[in-house]
């Protein structure tokens, strides 16, 4: 609902894309390190059904392995909602920019550092550069994609 009547004032997604740039140059895709077709951090994803619907699809995607590149705060109202930047491999061998748009504790906030590897989820049929971390991924699959990622990089 009201991702459509943002659009009918702005015009379009795009041009509402355009102003979060503007309003937050650090969430540009330029900044982010994404290209032209990412389509963009949602201004409040609560209020996005398409936000939403991303959230819960990526809840059940595939396991792959993301290094922290960078991260930015969105908001500080309760919990930091943060957008992280990982560089991501998957177990088939593909790599790209992935951006996961979380809620943190202050806790996890803090211990936040570039160079991480992290268990991320990704939709390998949308490969729209939206990923989410994978808070339930058992530790035996991550070690082993760990591992695969590791051998396929030694030959």
């Amino acid at each position: 609902m009201f991702g459509g009547i943002l659009g009918r004032m702005f015009g379009s997604s795009e041009k509402l894309n355009d102003l979060v740039a503007q309003l937050r140059p650090d969430l540009s895709r330029e900044s982010l390190g994404v290209g032209p077709d990412f389509p963009g951090v949602a201004p409040n994803p609560l209020l996005s059904s398409a936000a939403r619907k991303r959230k819960a699809e990526l809840r059940t995607g595939e396991l792959a392995l993301g290094v922290l590149v960078d991260w930015r705060e969105v908001s500080s109202d309760g919990s930091p909602r943060v957008v992280l930047m990982f560089d991501v491999e998957t177990a088939d061998g593909a790599s790209f920019r992935g951006i996961a748009d979380e809620d943190l504790t202050i806790t996890e906030l803090t211990r936040l550092a570039p160079g991480q590897t992290l268990p991320v989820r990704y939709r390998p049929a949308v490969m729209d550069h939206y990923v989410a971390l994978a808070r339930d991924a058992d530790p035996a699959h991550v070690q082993r994609l760990s591992e695969e990622i590791a051998s396929r990089k030694r030959t």
